[in-house]
């Protein structure tokens, strides 16, 4: 099978991608000292939109006092805007900037507090300043920052409707007009790199899976949706089995693509064998379909279908209430509906389960379990 050549992705410096799970996050100690009367940090960030809405309510970066629970400060953007808050003991403060900052594109945000007074500026263009109410001016808190989200079990109301970490990829990050080392936290929770050209979707290095679903029973009648991109000539694409003898998968098999079906009385498969000229390893887009209708199987990729079906019409739906596994799955586990176990190396996005109707969207930022893939970016060819 003759492959697209295949380029390691470029990965952008000074750069960390957030939002790889809800409680993504980056932890720095700082001297408390010397930001209770004055205080500046800044960074470039960006937000992508192409998951979900409510991203943008998420968390950019804040400060928490233990010292005193009336003590603390936050960046955060919320439905797309950048806003700051802080209260210094007398009452919460906040200011927003009305300009969209979650549009893909880089946006220096720069917030600067002196005594009672904070001020935000985007871009270097766009500023808005609050006032401490009464004359409370002095933020004592305890040194350490939390930068693109809140760790797990840090529960807070007092920030507001922020309950997932930043959808995006955060560089440059300066604290008191210094570069904050973001290779080295004193903590770190489910983040990864930032590449040079991102798209929308899910990367796959190669070497592991995502555990998208805790349990799901496949039945008599389900659909399979998803698009991908690959330069290799084999690797699992989906994967749903029981650990007896039933299942169903999808996988590149050098250079075909096979939807298999086992309902208890041997795999069935249908597969899909592509122009020479126009190969599934060209490093493009392709879609696929799979259907399992009771015995029988339908397979269509780029809109070409190919069909199957077993002898044994009666035994109609594969025993399983399984997790669903993208991209490959954990060695030694058994996959009744595969033939291989190579992972998978490049890109998917749309990932859909359909069965009776419902239709679940497979957000793989929201996995049980990842190992080498980045789930919420792929890196442009």
């Amino acid at each position: 099978v003759q492959c697209a050549a295949e380029a390691e992705p470029v990965v952008l410096e000074l750069a960390k991608q957030f939002g790889l799970s809800r409680n993504s996050h980056l932890a720095f100690e700082f001297d408390d000292k010397k930001v209770k009367n004055r205080c500046k940090q800044y960074a470039i960030a960006a937000a992508f939109p192409s998951v979900h809405t409510r991203y943008s309510h998420s968390l950019f970066s804040s400060e928490f006092s233990t010292r005193n629970v009336e003590l603390w400060s936050a960046v955060v953007v919320r439905e797309g805007m950048a806003h700051l808050s802080f209260d210094l003991g007398s009452g919460n403060t906040s200011v927003s900037v009305p300009r969209i900052i979650n549009d893909a594109h880089w946006h220096k945000i720069r917030v600067w507090r002196d005594k009672q007074r904070g001020i935000l500026t985007v871009d270097g263009r766009y500023s808005k300043h609050t006032v401490s109410p009464k004359k409370a001016d002095i933020l004592d808190v305890v040194g350490m920052l939390y930068v693109g989200g809140l760790p797990l079990n840090y529960t807070t109301k007092r920030i507001g409707p922020v309950v997932y970490s930043i959808d995006g990829c955060i560089r440059n990050f300066r604290m008191q007009n210094r570069p904050v080392d973001m290779e080295n936290p004193v903590s770190s929770y489910r983040v990864g790199s930032c590449f040079a050209n991102p798209q929308p979707g899910s990367y796959f290095d190669g070497t592991g899976y995502a555990k998208a679903v805790a349990t799901y029973r496949v039945g008599n009648d389900m659909s399979v949706d998803l698009e991908f991109r690959t330069s290799s000539s084999s690797g699992v694409l989906l994967a749903i089995s029981s650990q007896k003898m039933d299942g169903v998968g999808i996988e590149l098999n050098n250079g075909r693509l096979l939807f298999h079906a086992d309902n208890g009385v041997g795999r069935v498969s249908a597969a899909h064998q592509p122009d020479e000229e126009a190969g599934l390893c060209d490093g493009q887009w392709h879609s696929v379909t799979a259907h399992k209708l009771k015995h029988r199987l339908e397979l269509i990729v780029d809109g070409k279908k190919s069909e199957a079906a077993s002898p044994d019409a009666r035994s109609a739906s594969p025993d399983t209430n399984d997790p669903v596994y993208v991209g490959g799955y954990p060695e030694g586990l058994k996959q009744f509906g595969l033939t291989i176990s190579t992972s998978f190396k490049g890109c998917m996005r749309n990932v859909k389960l359909t069965k009776a109707g419902k239709v679940l969207e497979v957000q793989l930022n929201k996995a049980l379990d990842l190992k080498g893939v980045q789930p919420l970016t792929c890196p442009t060819v």
